[in-house]
């Protein structure tokens, strides 16, 4: 205004120019690419189409007719909640991996649906395991399905590859991961910036861990004997402190594509990655998240090279044609082996603390291993669910359950909750929650210790417990249990 006085008429212009050009974040309209592969069908029918294809390859004897409901009720969730489109593209990107018959699995949570079983992008029978649907999508969430894929790793890029080609390079990209100062990298930086020398800064950085959440403190200054008086020193270590956290620079996320029906750059901007030939946007992960664009996560797992090479050679010498599906899960001669701790170079049984654990569990079936992978993790040691787990496997504790219902939701783990899926279940089976509330209850007992967020629910599981004739007592206990089980628990899919 002070600058501009004589000119009153270009302020009003600029005022009226931006007052033209409001943007809101909701505007960036985002749609699901479009799957060719049946027309004149909508997404939906050409999903329950290649649905009821795939489940009399999956059970030439007969579909079950519990798998049956499962899959009519994971079809109306689909349906309602218009996720059709995005189970057909990670249907096409799996397919497009078996026609050049590249080894891949779903993982994680997508094995708790049974539509993903049927079309062969998970090879886990959610109906053998009993799995929560909910667990990967729900009513109440509103999320957009999460889908990790894992490819052999010496393989995966000729995927990536189909999907930029397929898709078009205006139409996919990476995500981005934004980078932080760590400790060691913030001091490095800004010691450089303020011309301290290198073996200055060599003697300073080994004084602390990476992940230090403090930078270098008192007693590390204490023990280099440098002059803690030096103004530069002092300005290094305060600054350094400060950029902690602050973000660096971009990376690419390991293989979560966002695919889209129009220009992906009307979206967001894109640039060339390190790499030859692909190509990342500047959101990452949790942006994508937050705007509900659909994200493929199209990811490299070494085992699974190993896997294809054991299953070529097992046709090329014996005959014999296996898929990851169609491996014997119950084998006996390779259970004694496991017993044994004879795991070396076994992808999740390997570790030095699941070696110790092999011959005390001593597994027998598939859900044998299942409890396994999920019971050495730093959740259910910390929980005190290890030892009452062994004891009552060995018979040396008596297994007992206060309820009927909680015996039909901890009937497989001894009475012990060991899984995110049986928190929810003691929810809908005595609380009378609704399997998506129950999926609530879950997600905020995940991050109930940074938000508090688990105490809305405290209420309505107590009152629902006593309605259904529980002891106010009792129901409390439960909840408190259910708290401290809910921060570790860890998720039956992904452990099957």
């Amino acid at each position: 205004h002070r600058l501009f006085g004589r000119y009153p008429e270009a302020l009003a212009r600029t005022i009226e120019i931006m007052e033209r050009c409001p943007f809101k974040l909701d505007e960036l309209a985002y749609q699901y690419p479009e799957e060719k592969l049946y027309p004149d069908l909508t997404p939906q029918q050409a999903l329950e189409k290649l649905t009821w294809e795939g489940a009399v390859d999956r059970y030439p004897e007969g579909l079950p007719s519990k798998v049956r409901r499962n899959l009519e009720h994971e079809l109306r969730l689909i349906e309602k909640l218009e996720y059709a489109p995005y189970f057909l593209t990670v249907n096409s990107i799996v397919r497009f991996a078996r026609s050049k018959e590249i080894l891949c699995q779903g993982r994680g949570s997508a094995a708790n649906s049974a539509v993903c079983y049927v079309l062969g992008i998970t090879s886990i029978d959610p109906d053998r395991n009993d799995l929560l649907f909910e667990r990967f999508v729900s009513e109440e969430r509103r999320e957009p399905p999460d889908i990790d894929v894992d490819f052999e790793h010496e393989r995966r890029e000729i995927v990536m590859q189909w999907i930029f080609e397929t898709y078009g390079r205006n139409h996919a990209a990476l995500c981005s991961t934004v980078i932080r100062y760590r400790a060691k990298g913030a001091l490095r930086d800004v010691g450089k910036a303020l011309g301290l020398p290198d073996d200055l800064l060599g003697v300073l950085s080994a004084q602390v861990s990476s992940w230090s959440e403090n930078g270098v403190e008192q007693r590390h200054l204490d023990e280099t004997n440098l002059n803690q008086a030096d103004r530069r020193l002092r300005l290094t270590l305060d600054l350094a402190r400060q950029l902690m956290g602050a973000p660096r620079h971009l990376s690419q996320h390991p293989g979560g594509f966002v695919l889209t029906h129009d220009r992906l750059d009307d979206l967001v901007p894109i640039e060339p990655a390190a790499m030859a030939d692909r190509q990342v946007i500047e959101w990452d992960k949790d942006d994508i998240d937050a705007l509900k664009f659909m994200k493929v996560d199209v990811l490299a797992l070494g085992m699974l090279t190993c896997m294809k090479k054991g299953l070529d050679l097992l046709a090329e010498h014996k005959d014999i044609n296996l898929d990851l599906a169609t491996i014997p899960s119950e084998d006996p001669r390779t259970y004694a082996m496991i017993r044994k701790a004879d795991t070396l170079g076994t992808f999740q049984i390997e570790s030095r603390a699941q070696m110790s654990m092999l011959p005390r569990l001593k597994p027998r079936t598939f859900y044998d291993l299942v409890v396994q992978v999920a019971i050495v993790r730093p959740g259910p040691i910390q929980g005190n669910m290890v030892h009452p787990y062994l004891r009552r496997r060995e018979g040396i504790e008596p297994v007992d359950y206060p309820t009927p219902q909680l015996e039909k939701v901890l009937g497989k783990t001894l009475g012990v909750p060991l899984f995110q899926e049986q928190a929810m279940r003691v929810a809908i089976e005595c609380a009378g929650f609704t399997p998506g509330e129950a999926d609530m209850l879950r997600k905020s007992m995940a991050t109930f210790k940074f938000t508090g967020g688990v105490s809305k629910f405290k209420d309505k599981l107590i009152s629902g417990m006593i309605a259904n004739g529980y002891e106010a007592q009792f129901a409390e206990q439960t909840f408190t249990q259910l708290e401290g089980f809910g921060s570790y628990g860890f998720p039956e899919s992904h452990a099957a």
